[in-house]
Order: C-alpha cells, then structure tokens, then sequence
C-alpha cells in the first residue's frame, strides 16, 4: 500500500502549499508521518489552516474558514444521504424511517454500483472544493472520503473472500434486525415489516448467489461456519407458523408488535388479523423458500469443506489478502510478523503482572494451575440456569451504575444515550459467543445494548463481567458510540462510521482505565482484567499463526488454552471467530497501545499541564478515526495547550 500513501502524501501536500514549500513541510512532518497520518500532516504539524497567508485578517479567514467548511459538510451530508440509499436496513438502525419497507441489494451488481458512485463522489468533490479552503476538522472529512474510497479499492479485489454465511452471516443478521432494529409506530411501520418479509426471499437468494461464485472461484468456508449457519437456518424456521413446536422469533416479534399497535388502540382486531396474515403469508411463502434455499444448499456443500479449517494463506491470492485485512482493521501499516513478535511480547509481560495477583491471593502452584483454577472453579460462575443468567445480568448493572458516578472526573462530554444489558436473542446465541455492543439512535428511541451469550454460563466467568462492563457499556463502547452519534458540527458520515482499532482500542482501553477510575477492589476482579487484556494479546499470536503460519485449529486453541485462563467453549468459539473474520482479532490490542502511546506522548510533554478529561474530550470529540489521525488529533492539542 506504500504506493498509494507516497502519491496521496505528495498530491495534499502540493495541493495546499505548492511545489516550492514541499520539502519544508516534509522536512518539519517526517517525525510524525505514517499512514493516515500523512494524509493530515498539515493539519497536525500547525495550527494555521493550509493555504492561509500569515499577514490576512485572522477573523475574515476563520469566517471564510467556517463558511465553506460548512458547506462542505452539507455537500458530505448529502453524500453520505445518497451512501445510505444503498443500504435500507443501515437506515433502520439509525433511526431513518425512508425505504422503511425495504431490503438492500446485495447483489455483486448492486457492490459495483456502489462502488462507482464512490469514485464518483470523491471525483466531484476534488472538482467542487478546495482542501485548503476548509478548516482543520474540513480537511479531516475531506481526508477521510478520500481514505473510504482507498480502503475499499484495497479490498476490491476479495470481495468474494468473505464467507457469507458464516459467523454473523445474513441467515441470523437479517432477523436481528427486523426484531431489535424495526421500529413499529404505526400501521405502516408493520405493513413495512410485512413488506420486508416479503422481499426476504430475493435477499437471501441475492447472498446464496455470492456465496456460489465464492465457491466457483476455490474459495469455501470453514465446516464449523457451515455447521453454525445450518443450526441458525433451522433455528429461524421452527416453530409458528412454520412447525407446530412453539412459536418462532420472527412470529412471536410480528405478534408482539401487532399488540402493542392494538394496545394503543391503533388498530382493532380485524385490522389485527388482517396484518398477522399477511405476516404469516409473507413467512411461509417467502422468507421460508429463502431460508429453505440457504440450507439445501449449505448441506449439500457442506460435504466439500474440509474438516481441517485453514487460514487465508490457503485462499487465492491469500497472503495479499490478509495483508489488505491487517490493514484494514488496524489502519496502520503493520505486518503480520511484526503483529505476531509483539503478541508473544506482550503475552510474556502480563504474565508476569498476572503472576503478581497470584502470589497476593496464596495460590500455590505454577500460572498454568492458577489458570485452571480460575476456569474450574465454582466460585467464578453462576449456575446455568434462569437464577444464574439473572443474576449475571443484574451484576452487570451494578458495575455499570458505579461506574456511571465516576465518568465526569475523567470525561467533559458524556453520553446522553441510555443502556440497557440483555442476553443474546436464542435463535443467534452460540455457547461462548463473544459478548458486543450495538448502538441505540440518535434520537434516543433504542437505546444502546451490551449483549451476552449466557447458553453456557461456565463460559462466562464472574470475576471477568467488570472488565467486560467496562469494555462493552462505560466508559468503553457505549461511551465511546454514543457520544459519536451525538455529536454536532460534524459530516454524518463520521458519527455513523467507524474504524475497528479506534472502537475496540478504546473498548480495550476503557478496561485498563477502569482500574484507574477506582475499579477491581477484588485482586480476582483485577485478574479478569488482565484476563481481558492477555486475550487480546493472545489474539495477535493466534490470528496471524492462522492466517500465515499455517497453525490448525488445534494448535491454536492449545496455545490459547495454555497461555490464558479463558474457558474451553469461549476459545474454541472464539479461534473459530478468528478463520472466520481474518485480521479483525488484531485490532483491539494495536488500537489500545496505540491509544497508551498517544496519551504517553502527551504526558511527557505537557506535564502538569496534562489534563486526563481533555485527553479523553480530544479522543472522543472528533468521532472514530484511524490511529494515525488520532495521534494528529492529539498532537494539535498538545501544540495548543502548550501555547496557551
């Protein structure tokens, strides 16, 4: 990719200082240049907006500054409006009720459409607006379209490596959504759900296409994502009105939310039955041959996956593919072998922390027992059964709630959305499934939700539930997504996007700021968290043996078992998760260090100027952007403290 850094570098750099300035300013950046960040360069070496004369009127060039700035931001506006026409169930979960009644084309067809538009819409902008005119936060959202459109010319040519129904796959995405993310309102938010199911088939069918020509071209997922899609297919077709066990989650959902439209006296009972039959037409006579499709054909293919998982090196044009994923996911420009050396680094350095905890708790034995302990002993679970899951749940929010109280000495903006903790949908939930986060609205009608698996409650560990409250509620997910979809004065094309080290490197290291704001009294508590933190390190050392040193499923499930204290369903679940999504596992420990560096940086150079709640406001405050872009973003606010 360093081809393409050197011409966009070179191309902003001409573009808003001219031919004679260009050493100069490579000269004065070059300390700081990398990646994203030569694309910002400008913006982070200075504090004088590109392109401005030093002898003009400061306040006419900041009103001329703001006014175009502004005006780009409406251009982005409608061009990230135009983005989500592509994808009506996007709009669903922001809140966006237009195509309300649609799905989206998946088709590879529909991929190129999009895919032209994009070119497109970075061609007209260069055409339409000058860099340099714009303010710092301007040029940000300039840089990025840009890199939107580089990121996706990068992974073009893999779009059929992607294993469709895979973890996650449409099969069990597609439910999730119409259930959590389908708002009903009104009598035509259900006929628009009624319509969805409709189109279900054409969706599914439009997927089964794809993952065909994947097929076609030597590339199958591994038998455990064939198997998992099989049981989430059967999962979605049984019961009412497709089997007489029970009612399904479609149909319990359609009659939920026709009651609550009869409860409010919107409808009454014939209007009732009339929209229950046409949502029970629609599930049998459409959503049903789709799903039927998927799974005739996931069983007879099934006999042609290899019951050895292999990773990306044994795709076509695998090692470039996994080297586009790195980059993708950690927006650096990391190598496989250098991600692989610092995972061994930083297993071998919390192990020595972990090591600490031990001796402080009298455990006698070697770390390797200790782990054992912790992932066989009683004490650490709740019992697998309705007391237990609730109990975890309720725990959850005890965590949550002190947390809370302890936000505004280490944060200014805060969240304003609500949270809420819930257990993981049946037909989706998978015995260690990893717990997540999905966002609530802008305008606070769904709040956000911390997800977890609790099928199997030896797979997860109570002393691990504060770190994991941390990383996925406050001050991680919630605070970091939340305070994105609400900020103002930015495109919103950047509060509804997102990049993979920024979130989960946040996610990671609101866990380690959790013991700074008063958390882990328990050393066993303390112990999750470095739990936590080991198995991202783990993550470094197992992806990248996956997907380029040829390591088995064995083999990385013995390495993770002997290095962390995770339980047996949760790694074998999760080292399935890392065949399945190459190069994603390696973004949370890279996004994290990174995040310690910047703050490390600053520290050292600000002192006792160094203020924790403007770190934090500086990380936040521009929404998800790539690391290099953050480290920008921190330096400018150094370089302004410091000239205060």
């Amino acid at each position: 990719m360093g081809f393409l850094l050197e011409r966009f570098r070179i191309l902003i750099i001409r573009k808003s200082l001219g031919e004679a300035q260009l050493t100069l300013v490579e000269k004065s950046c070059a300390a700081r240049a990398g990646f994203v960040g030569l694309l910002l360069m400008l913006s982070s070496c200075s504090d004088q907006p590109a392109g401005m004369a030093v002898n003009e009127d400061a306040d006419v060039a900041l009103s001329q500054l703001t006014t175009r700035t502004y005006d780009f931001n409406e251009w982005l506006d409608s061009e990230y409006a135009t983005e989500l026409d592509f994808h009506p169930l996007t709009k669903t979960s922001q809140g966006i009720k237009s195509d309300y009644g649609e799905l989206d084309d998946v088709s590879e067809q529909a991929l190129d459409r999009k895919m032209a538009w994009r070119g497109d819409s970075v061609a007209r902008m260069r055409a339409e607006f000058d860099r340099a005119e714009l303010d710092v936060e301007g040029q940000l959202s300039w840089d990025l379209w840009e890199y939107q459109l580089e990121i996706a010319t990068l992974n073009l040519p893999f779009r059929r490596h992607a294993y469709i129904f895979g973890r996650n796959g449409p099969q069990s995405r597609l439910p999730n959504r119409l259930i959590n993310n389908h708002r009903v309102d009104s009598v035509s938010d259900m006929e628009a759900y009624v319509s969805r199911l409709r189109q279900s088939r054409r969706y599914m069918s439009q997927y089964l296409d794809r993952a065909k020509l994947s097929v076609s071209d030597g590339i199958r997922a591994p038998f455990f994502d064939y198997d998992q899609a099989i049981r989430e297919v059967k999962r979605i077709i049984t019961g009412a009105p497709f089997t007489e066990e029970g009612s399904s989650a479609l149909w319990s959902d359609v009659n939920e939310k026709i009651s609550s439209l009869r409860d409010r006296d919107m409808i009454d009972e014939a209007e009732a039955a009339k929209l229950a039959n046409g949502a029970e037409d629609a599930l049998l006579n459409y959503l049903k041959p789709g799903f039927d499709d998927v799974l005739a054909w996931l069983e007879s293919d099934r006999v042609n996956a290899s019951e050895i998982a292999q990773g990306a090196s044994s795709l076509p044009n695998g090692n470039d593919y996994y080297s586009v994923r790195l980059q993708t996911m950690t927006t650096l420009p990391m190598g496989a072998d250098e991600i692989h050396v610092l995972g061994i680094s930083e297993v071998a350095r919390i192990h020595e922390e972990m090591k600490v905890i031990k001796r402080v708790v009298g455990f006698e034995g070697s770390l390797q027992d200790f782990f054992g302990f912790l992932r066989e002993d009683d004490q650490f679970y709740f019992e697998t059964n309705d007391q237990g899951r609730a109990d975890y749940l309720a725990l959850a929010e005890v965590h949550l709630t002190q947390m809370y109280t302890r936000l505004p000495d280490y944060f200014g903006i805060l969240p304003k959305a609500g949270l809420e903790v819930k257990r993981v949908e049946s037909f989706r939930e998978t015995a260690g499934g990893a717990a997540h986060y999905r966002r609530g609205t802008k305008d606070g009608s769904r709040p956000g939700t911390f997800y977890v698996h609790l099928t199997d409650m030896r797979a997860a560990a109570v002393n691990r539930l504060e770190n994991l409250s941390y990383h996925e509620g406050v001050p991680g997910h919630h605070m970091q997504r939340s305070i994105q979809t609400e900020l103002e004065n930015i495109p919103q094309f950047r509060t509804n996007g997102g990049y993979t080290a920024y979130s989960e490197g946040w996610g990671l290291y609101a866990e380690l700021l959790g013991k700074e704001m008063g958390g882990y009294n328990d050393p066993f508590a303390d112990m999750g968290r470095l739990s936590g933190e080991l198995w991202r390190a783990v993550r470094l050392v197992v992806d990248t043996g996956i997907h380029t040193k040829d390591w088995t499923q064995a083999k990385a499930v013995n390495y993770a078992l002997a290095n962390s204290p995770r339980p047996d369903s949760s790694v074998r679940s999760e080292v399935r998760r890392y065949f399945n999504n190459p190069g994603q596992a390696t973004a949370y420990k890279i996004g994290m260090l990174k995040i310690i560096e910047y703050r490390e940086k600053a520290e050292a150079q600000l002192g006792e100027q160094f203020d924790i709640k403007e770190f934090h406001d500086t990380v936040l405050g521009s929404g998800p952007i790539p690391m290099m872009a953050l480290e920008a973003q921190v330096d400018r606010w150094v370089s302004r403290t410091l000239n205060k």
